[in-house]
């Protein structure tokens, strides 16, 4: 298998925590991509026609894009645990990946847009996504993110350093005492030692 790359990206980051905590990861061979919205990689594009990352290409079916297809589809052929919370699991997921959704969109006002062009309430209202998720995280889900690991964990701990790399003034620990202590904690894993991206 062959995952297409970029080690700034959080959806491929969770993809590499799921490889890593599984054992899978000598399974796959990394491919570097450089992509974006504005100038899609050509190998990426013809793998997947969206020319979004991650892409997992198999010998023995079509490729698999969107991270948590990818983190599913990875975890089922481990015979893992990752998914057996459910709906509950899910969602929790869904929310992380809600926040980086929310930091790669900054990233690319921020980085792709001139200056003078850039969108400030946009930049405010994807910031408002990011400290309203990490709220309902704290009154709701740090039961789960204190329990056994599950496919929130990674996806949360994806979420959580990638604002810390691109937005570290997004002020996301503010009020939120519980999450910060988990994530302390969490990203001191080894798997997430092993997967942080290069300096900005």
């Amino acid at each position: 298998m062959k995952l297409f790359h970029s080690p700034a990206s959080p959806f491929v980051r969770k993809v590499q925590l799921v490889l890593i905590e599984t054992g899978q990861s000598e399974e796959v061979e990394l491919l570097p991509v450089s992509t974006s919205v504005t100038a899609p990689d050509s190998g990426l594009v013809a793998s997947n026609p969206l020319g979004k990352i991650p892409a997992l290409t198999r010998a023995d079916g079509p490729t698999l894009y969107d991270s948590r297809v990818i983190c599913e589809f990875l975890d089922a052929r481990a015979g893992g645990a990752l998914y057996k919370g459910g709906w509950e699991t899910k969602v929790l997921e869904a929310t992380a990946d809600g926040i980086m959704d929310a930091g790669v969109s900054m990233s690319y006002e921020k980085r792709l847009r001139p200056v003078e062009k850039q969108w400030d309430d946009w930049l405010e209202g994807q910031r408002a996504k990011i400290l309203g998720a990490c709220a309902a995280v704290e009154a709701r889900w740090m039961p789960t993110l204190n329990g056994p690991l599950t496919i929130g964990h990674l996806a949360m701990g994806a979420a959580l350093a990638y604002i810390d790399f691109r937005h570290p003034d997004a002020g996301w620990r503010e009020g939120n005492p519980q999450l910060t202590a988990w994530f302390t904690e969490f990203e001191s894993r080894p798997s997430m030692q092993a997967t942080q991206p290069p300096a900005a």
